[in-house]
Order: C-alpha cells, then structure tokens, then sequence
C-alpha cells in the first residue's frame, strides 16, 4: 500500500497518509461502509447522485463536531438531488448516538473502523493513529471525483466555500 508522507499534520505533527492520492478527473474508488445500523454500505449504493463525502478522525471531537453539523445545515439548502456523507473510524453506536445528540438528519454517517476500505482507497488513512484524515471530497452523479479537498492540519477546518462551490457546479 502506498505511503504519503509529509502532506498532513496534527497540531504541527506529521503524519503519515496511507493509500493513493485522488485527483479530480479519477473514477471515485470502491468502499465498504457501515451505516449506524451495522449495514453494509458501499459506493454503489450512492451512485446516481453528486455527493459530498467528508472524511473526519471523530465526531466525538469538536471540529469533527462543528463540520459535520456545518455540512448538516448545508444539506437541506441543497435538497435531494445531493447526498452527504461523514465518513470516520468511530464505531456505528458511536456515530448514531451522535446524530441523535446533533439532531443532524441531513448527512449520513458511515464508519470505516472494520478494515478501514474507505480510508485505504480513497488515500486519508492515518497510519500513526488509524483515523481517517480531514478531507472533503465532492463526487459526481456518474462517480467521478470533482475535488478533493485535503486538509492540511487536521485540527482545522476544511473550506466550505470551496467544497459548495464544487457541489454546486456538478448539480
């Protein structure tokens, strides 16, 4: 598996991302999710659709926090004809208590903690800390990716104007 190193840090760390790096243009990679019910879910099951897929180390923490709850308020602006997606390693008891407590009911979280397929293929697995990196992905109805946006310091948060912008044009 490849290794990417220097491009993320944590509080000035660097760190280690595992995995390829997307580039807009590329065929968005198979995954295997679960949802907050234990369900498999996997890209297939969101093809059809533009998505944004935000990638996070834990809603349990508070920019996780404030940008899933940010991307929440987003989604009802911009309707059906988008899904968003927060992907993290937190486990799907973890994720569904959090929405509940967030009352986020716009975005749907998935979790990567069984064998972290989303984090390896889509290149925003951590490999010191087996989280996933902070990174905003817009895909296209017909599954090409159409940004990715990497974070640099994971403590930060993302640009929401440039990922809305992105959704926006493939709409």
């Amino acid at each position: 598996m490849q290794e990417r190193q220097g491009i993320v840090t944590i509080q000035g760390n660097p760190l280690t991302l595992v995995g390829p790096e997307l580039k807009a243009g590329d065929a968005a990679p198979a995954f295997t999710l679960l949802d907050n019910d234990m369900n498999q879910k996997t890209l297939e099951d969101y093809r059809g659709k533009p998505l944004i897929i935000s990638s996070v180390p834990s809603l349990d923490t508070p920019v996780c926090d404030m940008e899933t709850r940010r991307f929440n308020r987003e989604a009802a602006s911009l309707g059906d004809g988008v899904s968003v997606l927060t992907v993290s390693m937190d486990l799907p008891f973890a994720q569904k208590r959090w929405c509940g407590a967030a009352g986020a009911d716009n975005v749907v979280t998935l979790s990567d903690h069984r064998d972290a397929s989303f984090g390896e293929n889509w290149g925003v697995l951590l490999k010191e800390l087996r989280l996933l990196a902070r990174c905003v992905f817009v895909v296209d109805a017909q599954g090409v990716v159409r940004l990715v946006h990497l974070v640099p310091e994971v403590t930060n948060e993302p640009d929401y104007d440039v990922v809305l912008a992105a959704v926006r044009e493939v709409v």
